[in-house]
């Protein structure tokens, strides 16, 4: 994607449509287009130029999507980094040869020991004051702009996973195309359209925001921080239209007191991503907004997601949707042969969304085989090409050498009525190898006993995959945006 091209289109046709709505006050697609090109103009005279790297530490707010799009618009790198995570700064920074850094004064990061750390950085700006006096100062001439080719790096995602060792996802240009044209194609995103992001811009599902904002002109309100109530609030204010969350998050939704007193009809879509949608979740989630759908999509960072989406006239509720025409996608045995429908095996993409880890040649070329990438992650595939994930390849739990899908035992533990969330693990088993274990979440309110559990599963599942052991907890470990933390538990 051209971002600079896009937003000086959006501008000449709609310069008086919010881009963005940030505590009630709007920033037009012209005003936009301004801020951008001073932004960029203001960073090439600090030495940054196509191919820099630039660090962003901020939370969600105009600062951060004017920055962010102001390196994508002049041919910089943006280097997103999940704030809150201080510790990782300095790592990420280096990894990547970050020029200069944009971060919060409320971030309380320790500058003096960044400048020492990190040899690459010549600027450190403070979004607060700086950025604004910054903007002033510059031009709002585009000359520091520049069309990319797709081949041209565009950002660097950072990510730990569940090992504590950060992966530098790299995406160019090219990659940036996907979220706006897959949601067009599927759910019919449009200028019309009202979104509101509480994820995070610095993670991939995050950036779909900001993607979909310039590449399909739809309004978007920025939420600083996720907050049911508030959430809720501004849905309703603004005419929201379509939304995508993480699991976690349409929980704390449905645990409002007097949801039964909430409608939001102006909402046509929600999607979860992270993990597919309950029944009853879905249930509960239409009395709140009656002409919603809400369903499920699957991606990851390296395959710039969403990667697949249903049609919005033909949704599953237990799949993650399909891929669109333009890439293709398998399940793959352990030879790397394609599996029939109704087998489960490791989900794999091909084409031009796939990504590679940033000056990580060896870690790139282990996750492709037979020119797939390798999600990691175990699913099958209906006669229509419906994705249904069935949980994480290194997560199978081998009971006498008999596989079980956590992901499996998971939903029959949660279809329970006193079972909020539930995440199963293996355990060491001295005949058996291994065996289940559930790490159960009860809802408000309500009870029920390990026996209790072990007996429901027993009525909807063969032997081996019924739970011996239950653990209850008030919550569940999570990583990221929201990801149950399964290494934690085990």
């Amino acid at each position: 994607m051209d971002i600079a091209r896009e937003l000086e289109s959006r501008a000449a046709r709609s310069p008086d449509k919010p881009a963005f709505l940030f505590k009630d006050n709007p920033i037009t697609f012209g005003q936009l287009y301004e801020q951008t090109a001073r932004l960029a103009h203001a960073f090439s005279r600090l030495g940054v130029g196509p191919g820099d790297r630039v660090g962003l530490y901020l939370p969600n707010t105009p600062d951060y999507a004017r920055s962010f799009l102001a390196c994508l618009a002049m041919g910089a790198v943006a280097v997103p980094i999940h704030y809150g995570s201080r510790s990782e700064v300095a790592a990420c920074l280096n990894h990547a040869d970050a020029k200069i850094l944009l971060t919060s004064r409320a971030a309380a990061l320790d500058v003096e020991a960044l400048k020492r750390e990190v040899a690459s950085l010549t600027h450190i700006i403070h979004a607060e004051n700086e950025l604004d006096a910054m903007m002033a100062e510059a031009s709002a001439d585009p000359s520091s702009f520049r069309s990319p080719s797709e081949s041209d790096p565009a950002i660097v995602f950072y990510t730990t996973g569940t090992t504590g060792r950060p992966k530098g996802v790299l995406w160019r240009a090219r990659h940036l195309d996907n979220a706006p044209r897959i949601m067009e194609y599927f759910l019919g995103l449009g200028e019309e359209d009202v979104t509101i992001c509480a994820v995070p811009l610095s993670h991939s599902g995050g950036l779909v925001y900001l993607q979909n904002c310039v590449g399909c002109g739809v309004t978007t309100v920025l939420q600083p921080a996720f907050s049911p109530p508030h959430f809720i609030q501004a849905v309703r204010a603004y005419g929201v239209t379509c939304f995508h969350i993480v699991p976690a998050m349409m929980e704390a939704i449905m645990r409002l007191p007097r949801l039964d007193t909430i409608c939001l009809p102006s909402v046509r879509w929600a999607a979860v991503f992270g993990a597919p949608s309950s029944l009853e979740l879905i249930a509960r989630f239409n009395k709140l907004c009656p002409n919603a759908k809400l369903f499920s999509g699957y991606g990851l960072t390296e395959t710039a997601p969403p990667t697949t989406l249903p049609p919005l006239d033909r949704i599953k509720p237990a799949s993650v949707g399909m891929a669109p025409p333009w890439y293709e996608m398998a399940i793959l045995d352990d030879q790397d042969r394609a599996l029939s429908p109704g087998r489960i095996g490791e989900i794999a993409f091909k084409g031009w969304i796939v990504a590679e880890y940033y000056r990580d040649p060896a870690l790139t070329q282990s996750a492709m085989g037979h020119g797939w990438f390798h999600t990691g992650d175990l699913g099958e595939c209906d006669e229509e090409g419906y994705l249904y994930i069935r949980g994480r390849k290194k997560e199978v739990i081998i009971v006498g050498g008999l596989n079980v899908y956590a992901d499996e035992v998971e939903f029959v533990l949660t279809r329970h009525p006193a079972v909020r969330e539930a995440a199963v693990v293996g355990i060491p088993h001295a005949q058996r190898g291994e065996q289940v274990k559930a790490v159960v979440v009860l809802k408000d309110g309500q009870t029920a006993t390990a026996k209790e559990l072990i007996a429901y599963c027993r009525e909807h599942l063969v032997n081996y995959k019924v739970p011996r052991v239950i653990e209850f907890r008030d919550a569940l470990p999570r990583v990221g945006v929201g990801k149950v933390d399964k290494t934690q538990l085990k």
